[in-house]
């Protein structure tokens, strides 16, 4: 009972001390500064420009330079109102809001003296906005706990990196002491192969050359063939009236071979000896002349083909497609003796195709399958059985030398990612490997923490790459906040573009916002736990605030 009584005696004397206090502060001036404005003596401008009676206080005319001299009114342009806001935060407004008509203290009291029909919603929005920061708490909170997991997988997969690099160091010296061995014996394998091979390669060159001399004899006899042909006195000079006389090379097809047609083909001289024919001219006059020669078929002794209908029939042990391939092979036969190009048109079936003969036909039809010439070994045994150790020798090698390369590449990986800064406690590790998508109404945005961003259109043309891992680049004290994504494409006629991450605190890792504030230069906004601190007694501070201001 007694302390029930003194409780309520406490509470009494810290009402009387408020409303002391209250009645002690001028409108407008926070408890803070309350001791500067004691009406039992002058009051001295807070920045001392001058000493005013008190009585000047809040007069509504401003005599001091900062304005303190009229916390309550709007009569200094550069003065403070201070909402005392009781039940809610406490708010400092510039002076010349007072009495403008406007709410802005949820308390009213920035409109005591204007017509607005203002009232005191102080509690009410203290009461919500108390509600909203316990929200905040719990989100910040499990955003904390989620950070912790983060955390311990963070230093997890650290570890599990940092054993699978010390085992890939193993398997690579052992793979590149094989790739020696390999090596080693890939040499000692080509050397016999080399050395047996080069008889082949001397025969082979030996061979070529001949072909070659053969080639090119055979185009000289040829080129002389022609020559004599065009060369129509005989004096062995081709002269200009004798490539006139020819209508093959009557380039436009206007009926007659002009002197320019013709010293065209003389490389524009009048005259071309056979030593130059040979060497130059003939490579130049050959496809027109050819195609001109292959254009003139001489009269051909074989009586014409009959029409298909009127062919007496082969006898009847042939089948009805059978006949029809005998009497079109006939036909054909006739016009490939004449040069013509028509035989092509007969549509043979495909089990007697061009080249085949009727014998041909006869033995299949015997039963006896036709055989496939075999062809002539490469190489001797001995030097084959050399060949095929190199190859499997160079094969073993290769296989070697490419498990060296895919270890060294995964290798590098590995250690390029654990020279990442990943946080100081390697919170952010976690995210590496994910992309975060965000879509707008005309681009979808792809975050890949660590590696890229990314700009794809909607209507699905082509990727845009905005930048690549850069940096954190968050301010002091708070550095992992933010990150850099640099050297994107280049823009039109612009800079190469670029991804400023600002990252805040969140229950889930997720890519919330995009904008492009300047040309080519972008900002995205994602959340994570990875940087939610551990949240401290928010409500307390503004309980604090309130009874402060009480």
């Amino acid at each position: 009972m007694k302390g029930a009584v003194l409780f309520s005696l406490m509470c009494v004397a810290a009402g009387a001390v408020v409303r002391a206090a209250e009645v002690l502060r001028p409108r407008g001036v926070p408890l803070s500064k309350a001791s500067f404005y004691d009406p039992s003596r002058d009051f001295s401008c807070l920045d001392g420009s001058g000493t005013i009676p008190f009585s000047y206080v809040n007069d509504d005319y401003c005599d001091c330079q900062d304005g303190s001299d009229e916390p309550g009114t709007a009569a200094c342009p550069n003065g403070f109102f201070h909402c005392t806001n009781a039940g809610h935060s406490p708010l400092t407004l510039p002076s010349s809001r007072v009495n403008d008509g406007v709410c802005d203290c949820c308390d009213a009291s920035d409109e005591y003296a204007s017509s607005a029909n203002c009232v005191d919603v102080c509690r009410e929005l203290g009461r919500a906005a108390r509600e909203e920061a316990v929200k905040r708490r719990e989100e910040r909170l499990r955003g904390f706990q989620l950070r912790q997991a983060m955390i311990e997988d963070g230093h997890k997969r650290k570890k599990e990196a940092e054993g699978k690099i010390e085992d890939l160091k193993k398997e690579k010296e052992e793979a590149d002491t094989l790739r020696t061995e390999k090596e080693d014996l890939k040499k000692a394998a080509e050397e016999p192969e080399k050395e047996a091979l080069e008889k082949y390669r001397a025969a082979e060159s030996e061979k070529k050359a001949q072909e070659q001399a053969q080639q090119k004899e055979k185009d000289e006899a040829e080129a002389r063939e022609a020559f004599a042909h065009l060369d129509n006195n005989g004096d062995g000079v081709l002269t200009k009236e004798e490539m006139m006389s020819r209508q093959t090379f009557d380039t436009n097809r206007d009926g007659q071979v002009s002197e320019e047609e013709a010293k065209f083909y003389l490389q524009q001289e009048d005259t071309m000896s056979l030593e130059t024919f040979i060497g130059t001219g003939w490579a130049m006059m050959r496809p027109v002349y050819l195609m001109d020669k292959r254009m003139f078929t001489p009269p051909s002794t074989t009586p014409p083909p009959q029409p298909e209908e009127e062919l007496t029939p082969p006898p009847p042990v042939f089948d009805e497609e059978i006949s029809r391939y005998v009497n079109s092979r006939a036909n054909w036969d006739l016009l490939a003796d004449d040069g013509g190009d028509d035989a092509e048109d007969y549509d043979l079936p495909d089990e007697y195709a061009e080249g085949d003969s009727k014998e041909d036909d006869d033995e299949e039809d015997e039963g006896d399958a036709p055989k496939e010439e075999e062809e002539d070994p490469k190489y001797d045994e001995e030097t084959q059985k050399l060949v095929d150790a190199a190859n499997e020798a160079r094969e073993q090698f290769d296989e070697a030398d490419r498990r060296v390369r895919d270890l060294t590449r995964e290798l590098r990986t590995l250690e390029e990612t654990q020279g990442k800064d990943y946080g100081p406690e390697e919170e952010f590790r976690v995210l590496e490997g994910n992309c975060y998508d965000f879509t707008d109404r005309e681009y979808t945005y792809r975050l890949c923490p660590f590696d890229k961003a990314t700009q794809k259109p909607k209507s699905g043309h082509g990727e845009t790459r905005l930048g690549q891992w850069g940096e954190w680049t968050g301010p002091e004290g708070d550095k992992y906040s933010r990150m850099l994504y640099s050297n994107g494409q280049a823009c039109w006629n612009g800079p190469t573009r670029s991804a400023d991450v600002h990252i805040s605190c969140g229950t889930e890792n997720k890519l919330i916002g995009v904008s492009e504030p300047n040309r080519c230069e972008y900002v995205f906004l994602f959340s994570s736990p990875a940087v939610c601190t551990k949240p401290e007694e928010e409500l307390s501070e503004e309980t604090t605030h309130a009874h402060t201001e009480l």
